[in-house]
């Protein structure tokens, strides 16, 4: 906190750089070619910063701006694979909505996995965030160690950090109802690294949180990684408000100090996003690598973010459909991706999940 109220960004950043250039003085900076695939976006919560999420049938959240619900055959998943595989990618991320239990059986989640790893062996599968494997938990009637274990066993190779948005009660209950609470979502993250898992972990901030409350958030990562080790590396994004319900809210002005009522937003620029991206790479000294979120950003900011506490420029993305339904479309090819981390003056490295070099 007294680094957040005390120090300009200049300094912010120069602080944070120097951690990141301690923990990698290489001269190259990271990428990965992925594509995020949503198998379905029927989904259960109640998240009003969302414009992605169909109601499931039987279910009226009252929304009339909802987009028509689908689920993708496997056919369709394996085509999206095979597109990714001719421009070189390695891994997918996979994500969709709390499905019902009567919509999809979890044998259509096992058939899923044994599908992609007989097809297509060498593709990483980064799939299934911790609300959805809590889901899992709760309408299967199974453990979470043994959700795990059966996708794992399945061909599940590392679990998202989606879903996270901000790791406090009084923020998940008014932006994410039906989804796990602060506790649920750690406890899948602790037991995945308990079985050997790794996993990311996220911070959407921006919206109706205080800085306490992201400091927070921050913390309970930190702390579990002390425990686990599990963590590859983390990623924060600014909100998206879009015409989601929570961007319809009204508004401090910019950068107000006001602690936030739950009624109005407090929305980050990226002069905000560099600041809270290094803190986070100063504050996690556990956790090794920090993604750029030009997704979210832009690509001129994403660079920037390799000056303030990134190691590494994230995904090349082929695919994404959750922050572009909120109405940011920032796009960039591997080709670009490259460009963007040679003209911040650093050689681009193609990695894998693992931060492990990637040829070609």
């Amino acid at each position: 906190m007294a680094l957040y109220h005390d120090c300009s960004i200049h300094e912010l950043g120069r602080r944070a750089h120097e951690v990141t250039m301690r923990l990698h003085p290489e001269p190259y900076r990271t990428y990965v070619v992925d594509r995020n695939i949503n198998y379905a976006n029927y989904c259960t919560a109640k998240c009003i910063f969302c414009n992605f999420k169909a109601d499931p049938p039987g279910m009226d959240t009252g929304r009339n701006d909802l987009p028509p619900g689908y689920v993708l055959s496997f056919e369709e998943i394996g085509r999206k694979i095979e597109e990714l595989l001719a421009i070189g990618g390695t891994q997918i991320l996979m994500q969709g909505g709390l499905v019902p239990a009567d919509m999809l059986p979890f044998e259509w989640y096992l058939d899923l996995m044994r599908f992609i790893k007989r097809e297509y062996p060498r593709i990483h599968i980064h799939a299934f965030s911790p609300p959805e494997i809590h889901a899992f938990h709760e309408i299967f009637n199974m453990s979470v160690r043994d959700v795990l274990v059966r996708l794992r066993e399945a061909g599940l190779d590392s679990i998202p950090g989606g879903g996270a948005e901000i790791l406090v009660d009084r923020v998940r209950n008014k932006i994410a109802q039906g989804k796990t609470t602060t506790e649920q979502y750690l406890h899948v993250m602790r037991e995945a690294h308990a079985i050997g898992m790794r996993t990311s972990i996220t911070m959407m901030f921006g919206h109706i949180e205080s800085v306490e409350e992201r400091i927070e958030h921050l913390r309970r990562i930190r702390d579990l990684q002390d425990e686990t080790g599990g963590f590859t590396a983390f990623i924060c994004w600014t909100f998206q408000p879009g015409d989601t319900p929570l961007g319809r809210a009204p508004q401090y002005p910019p950068h107000e100090t006001a602690h936030p009522d739950g009624k109005h937003l407090v929305l980050a620029d990226a002069h905000e996003y560099l600041r809270m991206n290094a803190i986070a790479r100063l504050f996690l000294n556990n956790i090794a690598n920090v993604q750029s979120s030009w997704v979210t950003q832009g690509v001129k900011i994403g660079q920037l973010a390799l000056f303030f506490g990134a190691n590494d420029m994230g995904s090349v993305m082929m695919e994404e459909n959750v922050v572009s339904a909120a109405g940011t479309t920032f796009r960039l090819t591997e080709q670009q991706i490259r460009e963007a981390i040679q003209g911040a003056g650093w050689v681009p490295q193609k990695r894998d999940f693992y931060y492990r070099a990637v040829d070609g």
